[in-house]
């Protein structure tokens, strides 16, 4: 199974509210403070993570964010253009479903749409 990937410039158009998308994302991992050194430590690095797209983000510390980007860990990145250690450059739209047109299945309908994928 392939599936086509159309990246879109963060700086020009944003994905609708709630999307689940792929995020690149650019920024410098930080310096290593620990006694083994960390090949990666203090490299820049532009990475493609799983996030969905919000218009309206409260952080855990109560901080309210509008047009964001959040990972399943709770982060909050910004687009490309806007103050940020980690900014979206780009997003994509994630593929659809094995076999399916949809991104999501939820309840008896999804154990269906499962079985019928593998077999």
């Amino acid at each position: 199974m392939d599936a086509v990937v159309k990246w879109v410039d963060a700086r020009e158009r944003l994905p609708r509210d709630g999307m689940p998308v792929a995020a690149a994302t650019s920024g410098r991992y930080p310096p290593d403070r620990t006694a083994e050194p960390d090949p990666m430590a203090g490299q820049e690095f532009w990475v493609v993570l799983p996030m969905h797209f919000t218009t309206r983000h409260i952080g855990e510390d109560g901080t309210e964010y509008r047009d964001c980007f959040v990972d399943s860990d709770g982060v909050v990145r910004l687009p490309y253009g806007r103050p940020c250690a980690e900014p979206v450059t780009h997003w994509a739209e994630l593929p659809a479903l094995p076999c399916m047109t949809v991104h999501h299945m939820v309840g008896e309908h999804a154990r269906t749409a499962l079985e019928g994928a593998l077999g």
